[in-house]
């Protein structure tokens, strides 16, 4: 095992391994401005390009505005530290986040949330609703995935991939929502989309008749946001998110 300080990572990693690193750190402190934490219990993952499948994960026990380029944990396929560190790994948020990247290739980053909104939605019997337009990109390409308890057995994840399949939107029953992107900045966008969507639908229950989208609008979703961001996607907006972080916080970086 490696031994690296902290302050020593930047040096003992590829450029493009920090490049991850510092844009993952930024979306652990976004997930904490927009307030989708749950104090220290959900996760965000990326993988490292490479044929060693490592990827990186939070250090179980600091809160997402502690998380810095430099204290992500480096692990392979089976938990293992690849980096050594005085931080633990979450089981649950291995197995998940795990299960997800060895079944697809296509994606590189991993978002997971425990929000009030999102867990009451994933509790609710009808799912989402097209009742919205931030429904619409979420109905596009959505899955489900019946709860089994905390995920701290590998006996799920056959079943986690499954019925994940090839969505990018992923509700977890009586859980949460999980989020898939071939870049940080895609999986975060969609965690957007995906937790308003969620919000709407609980306030708009609480008012009167809902009035719902036409499913032929819903097939159209994915040309609208190539039009809507330059064809850029999730691109569009990263930029300006972490001009947003650098403003009031620079230490993600470090």
């Amino acid at each position: 095992m490696n031994c690296a300080a902290p302050s020593d990572v930047q040096a003992r990693v590829s450029a493009e391994e920090w490049n991850l690193r510092v844009n993952l750190a930024a979306c652990y402190r976004l997930v904490a401005f927009y307030g989708w934490t749950d104090l220290v219990f959900t996760h965000i993952s990326v993988r490292i390009p490479g044929p060693e499948h490592h990827f990186l994960i939070n250090p179980y026990g600091l809160m997402f505005d502690e998380i810095t380029a430099s204290n992500l944990v480096k692990v392979d396929q089976d938990g293992n530290k690849v980096l050594d560190t005085p931080h633990p790994v979450n089981r649950a948020g291995f197995v998940i986040h795990s299960a997800i990247h060895d079944a697809r290739e296509d994606v590189q980053c991993v978002l997971h949330t425990h929000t009030r909104a999102g867990v009451a939605v994933s509790a609710q019997k009808c799912g989402v609703l097209p009742i919205s337009q931030q429904s619409t990109f979420v109905l596009a390409s959505l899955a489900y995935h019946d709860y089994e308890g905390v995920a701290v057995h590998d006996e799920e994840k056959p079943r986690l991939q499954h019925d994940l399949g090839t969505a990018s939107f992923f509700m977890l029953r009586n859980h949460g929502l999980l989020t898939v992107g071939k870049s940080v900045a895609e999986a975060f966008l969609a965690m957007y989309l995906f937790e308003s969507t969620c919000q709407i639908q609980l306030s708009a229950q609480a008012g009167g008749e809902l009035l719902q989208v036409d499913p032929q609008i819903i097939e159209g979703t994915a040309h609208s946001m190539k039009v809507q961001t330059s064809g850029l996607g999730a691109d569009f907006v990263w930029p300006a998110l972490l001009r947003k972080l650098d403003r009031t916080d620079t230490s993600y970086r470090t």
